[in-house]
C-alpha cells in the first residue's frame, strides 16, 4: 500500500468484521521509529488462523483466494528493518480477554519506509463507516499527543446523535487536524 494509514484502515476493518466493539489505534513516534499498534476486542483467531494469517494466499473470505492486507503490512514494516507481530486470543465465552493485537515497527529513516499518510482521513472514515463501534485513537510523539475516544463523544452527544452525522464527522476531522498542528 502507498501509505501506512491505508494499512491501518485495512487492519482496523478486519477488527470490525471480527465483531470488535472497541478498537484501539496507537501510533508512537520516536526519533528513529514509528510504531503502529491496533488492538481489538473482537472474536480473535485460533492457532491455525494465527499461524497462516501472514500468508498472502490465505484468507477467510469466500469471495477470493488471497488476503493481502496483513502480509503487505508485515512486509512494509520488515523492509525498513523493523518488525511485525500479531497476537490473538479466541473468545471462548469464559473470559473477557480476547481479541487481536497487531504491532508493526518501522524505521523512519530507511529508504523503503512508507509515508504515514492521512491518518485523520483514516480515523474519520472508520468512524463514519462504523458509527456503532468505538475507537480509541492516539498518536504520541514525544510529549505531544493527538487523542480521540469515541466513547467520550457518545457521552456528550447522547444516544440520539449518530457519530456518522455529517456535522459530527466534520467536527472530528477538525478536532484531529487541530491537534496535529501541535504534533
Amino acid at each position: 500500500m502507498t501509505e501506512i494509514s491505508l494499512n491501518i484502515l485495512d487492519i482496523t476493518e478486519n477488527s470490525v468484521k471480527a465483531g470488535a466493539t472497541l478498537t484501539q489505534i496507537e501510533i508512537t513516534e520516536t526519533q528513529e521509529t514509528l510504531t503502529v499498534k491496533i488492538i481489538d476486542n473482537g472474536c480473535g483467531m485460533d492457532g491455525e488462523t494465527l499461524n497462516r494469517v501472514t500468508d498472502p494466499f490465505y484468507t477467510t473470505r469466500t469471495t477470493r483466494s488471497v488476503g493481502l492486507g496483513i502480509p503487505l503490512f508485515k512486509l512494509a514494516a520488515e523492509q525498513t528493518g523493523g518488525s511485525f507481530t500479531i497476537e490473538s486470543a479466541v473468545d471462548d465465552g469464559k473470559t473477557e480477554s480476547h481479541g487481536t493485537t497487531v504491532t508493526a515497527v518501522f524505521y523512519k529513516n530507511h529508504i523503503d519506509c512508507t509515508p504515514l499518510g492521512d491518518v485523520t482521513a483514516t480515523v474519520t472514515t472508520l468512524i463514519q463507516g462504523h458509527p456503532e463501534t468505538d475507537f480509541l485513537f492516539t498518536h504520541q510523539k514525544g510529549e505531544a499527543c493527538v487523542c480521540l475516544d469515541t466513547r467520550e463523544l457518545r457521552e456528550v452527544l447522547g444516544a440520539e446523535v449518530s457519530l456518522s452525522e455529517y456535522e459530527v464527522i466534520k467536527w472530528i476531522e477538525e478536532f484531529l487536524n487541530e491537534q496535529y498542528l501541535s504534533l
